[in-house]
């Protein structure tokens, strides 16, 4: 008896362990649209662009609009970067901590990179392209909003 109890009770273990996996993953977060009005246009900006249309630095972190780019920023980044790196930034342990970020332009490098490739490992995608979903000024003000609450280590 204590062997067929011991068989289910690791079966159900193993059940319970497989089904939950989805729990874990990341990358299956659907991108929602943010609302930059009020925001200057990137191209318009005043910044430096690369080839590809992209700013180097933040446009909006030292500008008059920095307050209004902080309270976009806050809500494109609750709906779409929340579910993995945490209410307010505040990281879970399952994504980076993006209260720790880097400070101005060396900090904007990483951002730029992190949001225009994202994050794939071992074929698995741990953070998805935003920048296929989210335009640059919705991406600039989840930007300014990170540098708002930055904390550091």
């Amino acid at each position: 008896m204590t062997t067929k109890r011991n068989a289910l009770f690791f079966f159900g273990l193993l059940a319970g362990a497989i089904s939950t996996g989805s729990v874990w993953a990341h990358g299956n977060v659907t991108p929602t649209a943010v609302e930059t009005q009020g925001l200057t246009p990137i191209k318009q900006a005043g910044v430096p662009l690369d080839a590809d249309g992209w700013a180097a630095v933040n446009p909006y972190r030292k500008s008059p609009e920095q307050g209004k780019a902080i309270e976009v920023g806050a809500s494109a980044y609750n709906q779409n970067c929340a579910a993995c790196h945490g209410l307010e930034a505040k990281s879970g342990g399952i994504a980076p901590d993006l209260r720790m970020l880097d400070e101005g332009d060396v900090g904007d490098e990483w951002f730029v990179e992190r949001v225009r490739n994202g994050a794939v490992r071992d074929g698995r995608v741990y953070m998805p392209k935003m920048a296929d979903y989210l335009s640059q000024e919705a991406l600039w003000a989840v930007r300014t909003y990170l540098d708002s609450v930055h904390v550091e280590e």
